[in-house]
């Protein structure tokens, strides 16, 4: 007698193992759906932070095009201001590099700034800020551009080192392709890098680049 029950409660321990063996653990089914939570998360976030970049950049070419500098200097970085490139090559002694402060004070007036020097001739090109935004920074309209995020459309023999001395910020590219009677060899192209602070993307540096010697 004592065998038979032996072997119906091994029997029993046999068949429920197989059943709990067939049910996922609740640890394991957390586990499973906070990953795809996790992850569902991040593509979320990556997509907004594209559409806030994209927003963003809209919104300084447009203020660029309408000439309204007040909203421009809205966008500019609150404690890290914002550097002006003439070329690909940013040169973080000689660019010129305003606080948001200093432009708001500059640029109603007609005061002369340097620039850069410009490819070629190595004349120092001096204007003030509003003769460099009309004449330089929107040569052309870019509002019809074509547009990129971390990515370089635009691209000659000058050297590129955005990417060096902003390692960690994003930037958009608004290109426009040269023409066939130039060889398309007159493409321009303007670059805003943004940073983020206190949860809004502010420029701290605008890069223009085109075809150079």
């Amino acid at each position: 007698m004592k065998k038979v029950l032996i072997a119906v409660f091994a029997l029993t321990m046999i068949v429920a193992c197989k059943k709990e063996a067939g049910k996922p653990v609740p640890g394991e089914i957390d586990s499973i759906a906070e990953n795809k939570t996790d992850s569902a998360g991040i593509v979320q976030s990556n997509a907004e932070k594209e559409a806030v970049l994209k927003q963003t950049n809209d919104e300084v070419l447009k203020a660029l095009k309408a000439k309204d500098y007040a909203t421009f200097a809205s966008l500019i970085h609150p404690q890290k201001g914002v550097r002006f490139s003439m070329y690909a090559f940013i040169n973080l002694k000689e660019d010129k590099h305003f606080s948001k402060a200093d432009f708001e004070k500059y640029q109603p007036t007609k005061t002369l700034f340097t620039w850069g020097a410009h490819d070629g001739s190595g004349d120092l090109y001096k204007a003030t800020i509003n003769d460099y935004f009309g004449k330089w920074v929107f040569s052309k309209d870019f509002t019809t551009s074509q547009y990129s995020l971390n990515k370089f459309i635009g691209g000659g023999n000058s050297l590129n080192n955005l990417k060096e001395i902003y390692p960690k910020a994003d930037f958009t590219e608004n290109y426009i392709k040269g023409t066939e009677k130039y060889g398309e060899m007159d493409w321009k192209t303007v670059r805003f890098v943004f940073e983020e602070f206190q949860g809004k993307y502010y420029l701290i540096a605008v890069v223009n680049d085109q075809w150079t010697i």
